[in-house]
Protein backbone atom coordinates (compact mmCIF):
# COMPACT_ATOMS: atom_id res chain seq x y z
CA UNK A 1 0.00 0.00 0.00
CA UNK A 2 1.10 3.58 -0.39
CA UNK A 3 2.51 5.69 2.24
CA UNK A 4 3.12 9.04 2.49
CA UNK A 5 6.87 8.61 2.22
CA UNK A 6 5.56 7.32 -1.46
CA UNK A 7 4.03 10.69 -2.70
CA UNK A 8 5.54 13.09 -4.62
CA UNK A 9 5.43 16.51 -2.76
CA UNK A 10 3.27 19.07 -5.25
CA UNK A 11 6.31 21.36 -4.57
CA UNK A 12 9.82 20.50 -3.57
CA UNK A 13 11.96 23.55 -3.23
CA UNK A 14 14.88 21.74 -2.30
CA UNK A 15 14.39 20.18 -5.46
CA UNK A 16 14.76 22.93 -7.82
CA UNK A 17 17.78 24.56 -5.78
CA UNK A 18 19.56 21.66 -6.42
CA UNK A 19 19.10 21.39 -9.80
CA UNK A 20 20.91 24.96 -10.63
CA UNK A 21 22.75 24.85 -6.98
CA UNK A 22 25.99 25.86 -8.60
CA UNK A 23 24.69 29.32 -10.20
CA UNK A 24 22.63 30.28 -7.83
CA UNK A 25 25.27 29.95 -5.31
CA UNK A 26 27.68 31.76 -7.25
CA UNK A 27 25.12 34.89 -7.66
CA UNK A 28 24.98 34.90 -3.77
CA UNK A 29 28.26 35.15 -3.05
CA UNK A 30 28.79 37.84 -5.98
CA UNK A 31 26.15 39.91 -3.82
CA UNK A 32 27.54 38.81 -0.37
CA UNK A 33 30.87 40.57 -1.80
CA UNK A 34 29.53 43.86 -3.50
CA UNK A 35 26.86 43.82 -0.54
CA UNK A 36 24.39 45.03 -2.74
CA UNK A 37 21.53 44.12 -1.02
CA UNK A 38 18.67 45.71 -2.17
CA UNK A 39 17.69 46.94 -5.63
CA UNK A 40 20.68 47.59 -7.04
CA UNK A 41 22.04 46.64 -10.43
CA UNK A 42 21.13 42.83 -9.94
CA UNK A 43 17.44 43.94 -9.60
CA UNK A 44 17.25 46.43 -11.95
CA UNK A 45 18.66 43.55 -14.62
CA UNK A 46 16.33 41.17 -13.80
CA UNK A 47 13.39 44.17 -14.28
CA UNK A 48 14.77 44.65 -17.45
CA UNK A 49 14.70 40.62 -18.48
CA UNK A 50 11.42 39.86 -16.98
CA UNK A 51 9.75 42.78 -19.05
CA UNK A 52 11.45 41.88 -22.05
CA UNK A 53 10.15 38.24 -21.33
CA UNK A 54 6.78 39.07 -21.47
CA UNK A 55 7.21 41.97 -24.04
CA UNK A 56 6.25 44.76 -21.86
CA UNK A 57 7.75 48.17 -21.88
CA UNK A 58 8.29 48.84 -18.00
CA UNK A 59 8.96 46.43 -14.85
CA UNK A 60 9.02 48.16 -11.53
CA UNK A 61 9.80 45.38 -9.01
CA UNK A 62 8.57 45.24 -5.31
CA UNK A 63 8.65 43.79 -2.31
CA UNK A 64 5.43 41.08 -2.51
CA UNK A 65 2.85 40.25 -4.98
CA UNK A 66 0.37 41.54 -2.61
CA UNK A 67 2.30 44.97 -2.77
CA UNK A 68 2.40 44.91 -6.16
CA UNK A 69 -1.46 44.95 -6.61
CA UNK A 70 -1.77 47.79 -4.17
CA UNK A 71 0.72 50.01 -5.24
CA UNK A 72 -0.21 49.18 -8.59
CA UNK A 73 -4.15 50.53 -7.63
CA UNK A 74 -2.49 53.56 -5.79
CA UNK A 75 -0.38 54.59 -9.09
CA UNK A 76 -4.33 54.32 -10.85
CA UNK A 77 -5.80 56.50 -8.54
CA UNK A 78 -8.26 53.41 -7.05
CA UNK A 79 -8.81 54.90 -3.29
CA UNK A 80 -11.85 55.88 -0.70
CA UNK A 81 -15.61 55.91 -2.59
CA UNK A 82 -14.27 53.35 -5.56
CA UNK A 83 -15.16 50.10 -6.39
CA UNK A 84 -13.04 47.42 -7.59
CA UNK A 85 -14.52 43.45 -9.20
CA UNK A 86 -12.61 40.76 -9.23
CA UNK A 87 -13.54 36.99 -9.29
CA UNK A 88 -14.80 34.92 -5.63
CA UNK A 89 -12.11 32.20 -5.58
CA UNK A 90 -8.73 34.27 -5.98
CA UNK A 91 -6.32 34.11 -2.72
CA UNK A 92 -7.21 36.49 0.00
CA UNK A 93 -4.08 38.98 -0.81
CA UNK A 94 -6.18 40.40 -4.32
CA UNK A 95 -8.90 41.76 -2.03
CA UNK A 96 -6.81 42.79 0.84
CA UNK A 97 -4.98 44.97 -1.52
CA UNK A 98 -8.29 46.71 -2.65
CA UNK A 99 -9.13 47.15 0.81
CA UNK A 100 -5.74 48.43 1.50
CA UNK A 101 -6.52 51.57 -0.47
CA UNK A 102 -9.88 52.20 0.83
CA UNK A 103 -11.80 50.62 -1.74
CA UNK A 104 -15.00 48.06 -1.37
CA UNK A 105 -13.99 44.84 -3.45
CA UNK A 106 -17.01 43.69 -5.40
CA UNK A 107 -17.13 39.99 -6.03
CA UNK A 108 -18.54 38.53 -9.15
CA UNK A 109 -18.33 33.93 -9.71
CA UNK A 110 -16.43 32.58 -12.08
CA UNK A 111 -17.16 30.26 -15.33
CA UNK A 112 -17.91 27.08 -14.49
CA UNK A 113 -16.03 26.02 -17.97
CA UNK A 114 -13.02 27.69 -16.74
CA UNK A 115 -13.23 28.54 -13.45
CA UNK A 116 -12.02 32.23 -14.57
CA UNK A 117 -13.91 35.12 -14.00
CA UNK A 118 -17.49 35.29 -15.32
CA UNK A 119 -17.47 38.26 -17.64
CA UNK A 120 -21.31 38.42 -17.75
CA UNK A 121 -21.10 38.70 -14.36
CA UNK A 122 -18.63 41.32 -14.63
CA UNK A 123 -20.92 43.58 -16.40
CA UNK A 124 -23.88 43.04 -14.28
CA UNK A 125 -22.06 44.11 -11.50
CA UNK A 126 -20.75 47.50 -12.61
CA UNK A 127 -21.71 50.44 -11.21
CA UNK A 128 -21.02 54.44 -10.90
CA UNK A 129 -18.68 53.85 -8.13
CA UNK A 130 -16.64 51.15 -10.08
CA UNK A 131 -13.22 52.02 -11.01
CA UNK A 132 -11.35 49.00 -12.27
CA UNK A 133 -11.44 45.16 -12.61
CA UNK A 134 -8.96 42.77 -11.25
CA UNK A 135 -9.28 39.51 -13.52
CA UNK A 136 -7.22 36.91 -12.04
CA UNK A 137 -5.61 34.52 -13.83
CA UNK A 138 -5.03 30.91 -12.55
CA UNK A 139 -4.58 27.08 -12.84
CA UNK A 140 -2.10 28.28 -15.75
CA UNK A 141 -5.10 29.45 -17.05
CA UNK A 142 -5.92 33.01 -18.41
CA UNK A 143 -9.05 35.14 -17.73
CA UNK A 144 -10.84 36.05 -21.31
CA UNK A 145 -9.10 39.52 -21.84
CA UNK A 146 -10.60 40.27 -24.80
CA UNK A 147 -13.84 40.33 -23.51
CA UNK A 148 -12.38 42.11 -19.94
CA UNK A 149 -10.84 45.06 -22.14
CA UNK A 150 -14.13 45.38 -24.14
CA UNK A 151 -16.08 45.85 -20.96
CA UNK A 152 -13.14 48.50 -19.62
CA UNK A 153 -13.05 50.49 -22.73
CA UNK A 154 -16.65 50.55 -22.75
CA UNK A 155 -16.99 51.63 -19.38
CA UNK A 156 -13.66 53.51 -18.82
CA UNK A 157 -12.49 51.10 -16.48
CA UNK A 158 -8.71 50.73 -15.38
CA UNK A 159 -7.90 46.77 -15.14
CA UNK A 160 -4.73 45.50 -13.42
CA UNK A 161 -4.39 41.92 -13.83
CA UNK A 162 -3.41 39.76 -11.15
CA UNK A 163 -0.87 37.38 -12.79
CA UNK A 164 0.70 36.31 -9.48
CA UNK A 165 0.37 32.60 -10.33
CA UNK A 166 0.88 33.14 -14.59
CA UNK A 167 3.94 33.78 -15.44
CA UNK A 168 4.49 33.17 -18.79
CA UNK A 169 0.58 32.10 -19.87
CA UNK A 170 -0.31 33.04 -23.04
CA UNK A 171 -4.05 34.39 -24.41
CA UNK A 172 -4.01 34.06 -27.88
CA UNK A 173 -0.77 34.36 -28.27
CA UNK A 174 0.20 36.97 -26.00
CA UNK A 175 1.95 36.89 -22.33
CA UNK A 176 -0.39 37.88 -19.71
CA UNK A 177 0.27 40.71 -17.57
CA UNK A 178 0.21 42.73 -21.06
CA UNK A 179 -2.96 43.35 -21.63
CA UNK A 180 -4.16 45.52 -18.90
CA UNK A 181 -3.18 49.15 -17.79
CA UNK A 182 -1.02 46.89 -14.99
CA UNK A 183 -0.32 44.22 -13.56
CA UNK A 184 0.93 42.46 -10.66
CA UNK A 185 3.42 39.16 -10.29
CA UNK A 186 4.37 37.07 -7.24
CA UNK A 187 8.08 35.87 -6.24
CA UNK A 188 7.36 33.95 -3.65
CA UNK A 189 9.28 30.93 -3.48
CA UNK A 190 6.23 27.86 -5.12
CA UNK A 191 5.15 30.16 -7.86
CA UNK A 192 6.46 28.97 -11.14
CA UNK A 193 8.93 31.65 -11.06
CA UNK A 194 9.58 31.95 -7.46
CA UNK A 195 12.37 33.90 -5.49
CA UNK A 196 14.30 32.96 -1.84
CA UNK A 197 12.04 34.75 0.03
CA UNK A 198 9.55 37.19 -1.37
CA UNK A 199 9.26 39.43 -3.95
CA UNK A 200 6.81 40.38 -6.58
CA UNK A 201 6.89 43.13 -9.80
CA UNK A 202 4.52 45.76 -11.35
CA UNK A 203 4.57 45.39 -15.38
CA UNK A 204 2.99 48.23 -17.29
CA UNK A 205 3.42 49.81 -21.19
CA UNK A 206 2.37 53.13 -19.27
CA UNK A 207 5.30 55.37 -18.29
CA UNK A 208 3.42 57.71 -16.34
CA UNK A 209 2.69 54.66 -13.91
CA UNK A 210 5.82 53.18 -14.16
CA UNK A 211 8.17 56.62 -12.77
CA UNK A 212 5.13 56.79 -10.27
CA UNK A 213 5.61 53.60 -9.12
CA UNK A 214 9.57 53.74 -8.95
CA UNK A 215 9.00 56.39 -6.03
CA UNK A 216 6.14 55.31 -4.76
CA UNK A 217 7.77 51.84 -3.63
CA UNK A 218 10.61 54.08 -1.82
CA UNK A 219 9.04 55.65 0.72
CA UNK A 220 7.64 58.57 -1.99
CA UNK A 221 11.14 59.66 -2.42
CA UNK A 222 12.77 60.34 -5.98
CA UNK A 223 15.95 62.18 -3.99
CA UNK A 224 17.20 60.98 -0.48
CA UNK A 225 14.86 62.96 2.28
CA UNK A 226 12.57 64.21 0.58
CA UNK A 227 9.53 62.68 -0.16
CA UNK A 228 6.88 64.24 -2.31
CA UNK A 229 3.99 61.81 -1.59
CA UNK A 230 3.27 59.38 0.96
CA UNK A 231 4.70 56.18 -0.37
CA UNK A 232 5.39 52.62 0.75
CA UNK A 233 8.39 51.10 1.75
CA UNK A 234 8.41 47.82 -0.65
CA UNK A 235 11.48 47.38 -2.69
CA UNK A 236 12.88 44.01 -3.68
CA UNK A 237 16.05 42.31 -2.14
CA UNK A 238 18.49 41.13 -4.46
Amino acid sequence: PQTMTDQIPLVDLKANYLSIKDEVDANIHEVLDTTSFILGPKVTQFEAAFGEFLDVKRCVSVASGTDALKLALEAAGIGAGDEVITQANTFVATTLAINAVGASVVLVDVDPETLMIDTKQVEEAITPKTKAIIPVHLYGLSANMDAIMDIAKRHNLIVLEDASQAHGTRFNGKRVGTFGDLAGFSFYPGKNLGAFGDGGAIVTNNDTFADDLLFRRNWGSRVKYHHEIKGFHSRLDT
